[in-house]
């Protein structure tokens, strides 16, 4: 299989853990500029009104020239019990909810001060919920990876219109607000593992169905 280049991503989405664990060898880009609006600093719940965004705010001054590893936090405003509370309130009856709020709480109390390690903390504990190694390597610099890596930073994005991923069909499974909405496709693996807990895993390698074998 072809390396894999994916961006930091908050929570991330159900997309991102499903490549991840198809490829052997992935690497993190921690030399890119920061781009608004996209999974870096953000992810995707599913609420009783509907889809909710939470956005992580990084400090003011962010601007094209800033290093995604040297954004920083801000918290000038307390999103982090907000969120937790947004996050209790969505999933607080789905069936494995209290098997990991234990451990993903800190992530709304204890304050981090650059995002990117905030990303990468996140993404270590959810690797030790899926039982998955967290063989992610860093960027040395801006795409330095090996000859042939998929380049996924952007297509694992909500502002990809043009060029999805035909590999990746999500794999139908039972949501909080099945009933109301319907199946809500590639949330943040948080959706997933409060739904399904150990079955996520499967539900992930399933979720490609044809490995890619030209660079995108």
């Amino acid at each position: 299989m072809e390396p894999l280049l994916l961006s930091t991503a908050y929570f991330a989405p159900v997309h991102f853990y499903a490549r991840y664990i198809h490829h052997p060898e992935v690497y993190i880009e921690q030399f890119e500029h920061f781009n608004k609006q996209t999974f870096r600093n953000r992810c995707v719940i599913s609420g009783g009104n509907g889809l909710i965004s939470l956005v992580v705010p990084v400090v003011k001054g962010r601007g094209p020239k800033v290093l995604i590893k040297d954004l920083r936090l801000s918290y000038d405003m307390n999103w982090q019990r907000n969120q937790w509370q947004t996050i209790v309130s969505a999933y607080n009856s789905s069936p494995y909810f209290e098997y990991y709020q234990d451990e993903l709480k800190p992530f709304f109390v204890n304050k981090f001060e650059f995002l990117f390690d905030f990303n990468m903390q996140i993404h270590k504990t959810i690797c030790d919920f899926l039982e998955l190694e967290n063989r992610a390597k860093l960027s040395t610099n801006f795409e330095a990876v090996p000859e042939g890596t998929l380049n996924f930073r952007d297509i694992i994005s909500p502002k990809n219109k043009t060029k999805p991923d035909i590999d990746f069909k999500p794999v139908v499974y039972t949501q909080v607000f099945t009933e109301k909405f319907g199946f809500l496709p590639n949330l943040s693996i948080l959706d997933l593992l409060f739904n399904e807990g150990p079955n996520a895993y499967t539900i992930l390698e399933d979720s490609i169905q044809k490995q890619t074998k030209r660079e995108l």
